[in-house]
């Protein structure tokens, strides 16, 4: 019916017409009786409609399309089955996101990207989100949600407490129409009307306690950047006119070529002979776009763009989306030019969504780190790694007289010993193989003795009070080009499974370089033995600055590691 108005509409311009399809795609989107996957299906050919034809309200349409979002992919639905669903959203957030911001409604549009990225991590995190608040208040109703929380969890990662694989989907069903109507209950009590609800953008300003965070949304027609500032109460907006997701896609393209003719494509040998010769992409013309298009607009605007030493530097965490999220903005740079890098300015972290920076504090301890070293030389059906020997020995070796060290490699890093091990250390160091599953992420993990070690059961653990998790294997940060905005990747599990601070890769690392790039990180974490003053940040500062001539050769084999922060990881 609104479609046929709109036609009419399109047709005579008669008001009448246009009042009429309004109507009809309001009430649509607001049909009880439908399923919710039908009322999406409305509500995303008006946001479709809309962004093409102004007249037909766009903000109200991207609105109605993210309220119904949660219902679309519902907590009641396996994990494959969200992401199924996700992937029929059509880049939802990123349009809408973009929408906002032509209207100058940046506040909106912070909210939309938050709330319509991730969704999956979004409702794990909602799921292990503390009550104590509402436990103060309200014991009996808080412990029933409780409960219902921990069993919806433990289905949605595969392993349902009880009843059998048969009739795994009706628990499912069951344990989450309870959360539902739980938390339906629960806002009905004073005081806890907003309770598990979406954060405002005014709460999502507090998530620059330590410095800029900076949203960069690509899409189609448009890119920008929102700025969230310590002590600011508007969100910032930096336009950055010259780049566009077309661009994006294309830059990791050839990056993607690039890789795949230097045979960087899991950790191990470099590939020798065999290969196809194919035309070898330039990425520092990739780099120096990044630079001149995205980053230093930004760097301007913040007033970053002077020379520090690496002790001095300020600090950015950067929340990319879509096609910018493959891309390596940590390395952006022209790198014939002095003090065009991004590094020559600034500390690079990211985090997968903001919400992540809003969880409470782990509590500081003053004593050494315990830190736990993972090696796996021998994985069979994988290329050997004979660096792990020296890697580990590395990190043993800034570790003397500064913290607990502890090694697992060989036939005792088994699944089982390693997760009792990690419940006793601080940190974890992971040199291995690693697997990345993007239709379930809980099964993705990392090869040890035996068999694999994945997130599902990582997660199970709640590792609570953890610091730095270095994930020294292949494309632990990459994602799913299919997904991009969901985060399917280890670096973001195991800011799930409770460590805050996460070195990871967004390529894969050569097995001889390994040794390097832990000597040279792990020297500055050693300096105070702690993360939450940006030591993880300036170890990678530091491996990308020692190692800039590779880049200027075009290898992009030091610029792969990346530094991500979430639940708090910067106050750690």
């Amino acid at each position: 019916m609104a479609i046929s108005r709109h036609h009419q509409y399109q047709h005579t311009g008669h008001p009448a017409h246009l009042d009429a399809c309004l109507v009809s795609f309001r009430h649509s989107s607001r049909l009880s009786s439908a399923a919710p996957r039908e009322v999406f299906g409305y509500t995303l050919c008006w946001a479709n409609l809309a962004s093409q034809y102004s007249y037909l309200n766009p903000i109200e349409a991207f609105r109605a399309a993210l309220d119904v979002l949660p219902h679309f992919v519902w907590l009641g639905a396996t994990t494959v089955q969200r992401y199924g669903n996700l992937a029929l959203t059509e880049n939802l957030a990123i349009r809408a996101g973009a929408s906002a911001i032509r209207s100058s409604e940046y506040g909106t549009g912070l909210e939309w990207l938050e709330h319509g990225r991730c969704i999956v991590w979004n409702q794990s995190l909602m799921l292990r989100s503390p009550l104590d608040e509402l436990e103060s208040s309200y014991p009996a109703i808080a412990a029933r949600l409780s409960w219902a929380s921990k069993q919806l969890d433990q289905t949605n990662s595969g392993t349902p407490a009880s009843e059998s694989d048969n009739d795994a989907p009706r628990l499912r069903y069951r344990l989450a129409r309870e959360y539902t109507d739980l938390l339906t209950k629960v806002r009905s009590l004073p005081g806890f009307e907003d309770f598990l609800r979406p954060t405002k953008a005014t709460g999502l300003m507090r998530v620059a306690r330590y410095g800029p965070v900076v949203v960069i949304n690509c899409s189609e027609d448009d890119c920008d950047a929102l700025v969230i500032l310590p002590s600011q109460d508007r969100v910032g907006h930096v336009p950055l006119p010259s780049y566009t997701e077309s661009k994006a896609r294309h830059a990791r393209q050839e990056i993607e070529q690039l890789l795949h003719n230097k045979g960087l494509r899991e950790r191990g040998f470099k590939l020798k002979g065999g290969r196809i010769q194919e035309p070898i992409p330039d990425v520092g013309l990739v780099l120096a776009g990044l630079w001149k298009e995205v980053i230093k607009p930004v760097l301007e605007y913040l007033g970053y763009l002077t020379n520090h030493t690496v002790d001095q530097m300020p600090h950015i965490t950067w929340c990319p989306t879509g096609a910018l999220t493959f891309l390596p903005l940590h390395a952006a740079g022209d790198y014939d030019q002095p003090g065009s890098r991004v590094f020559d300015h600034v500390i690079s972290s990211y985090t997968p969504t903001l919400t992540a920076l809003l969880a409470p504090a782990s509590i500081v301890s003053h004593r050494a780190p315990r830190v736990l070293a993972v090696g796996q030389m021998a994985t069979p059906g994988y290329s050997q790694l004979p660096g792990t020997a020296r890697e580990l020995a590395s990190i043993r070796a800034h570790a003397h007289n500064r913290a607990e060290y502890s090694q697992l490699i060989g036939s005792k890093a088994t699944a089982t010993a390693v997760l009792d091990a990690m419940e006793e250390h601080d940190w974890v160091h992971l040199a291995c193989h690693a697997h990345q599953n993007v239709t379930d992420p809980t099964k993705s993990g990392f090869f040890l003795h035996g068999g694999r070690l994945d997130l599902a059961a990582i997660t199970q653990r709640s590792f609570r009070s953890k610091g730095l998790a270095f994930l020294s294997a292949c494309q632990t940060a990459t994602g799913d080009e299919k997904l991009p905005d969901e985060a399917i990747h280890l670096a973001t599990g195991m800011l799930m499974a409770g460590y805050p601070s996460v070195i990871a890769t967004k390529w894969s690392v050569m097995d001889e370089d390994a040794p390097v790039v832990a000597d040279m990180v792990y020297s500055q974490l050693m300096k105070d033995g702690k993360i939450g003053s940006g030591e993880a940040g300036r170890g990678c500062i530091t491996l990308l600055r020692g190692c800039e001539r590779r880049w200027e050769s075009g290898t992009l084999r030091d610029g792969c590691h990346i530094y991500t922060l979430g639940l708090s990881g910067w106050k750690q």
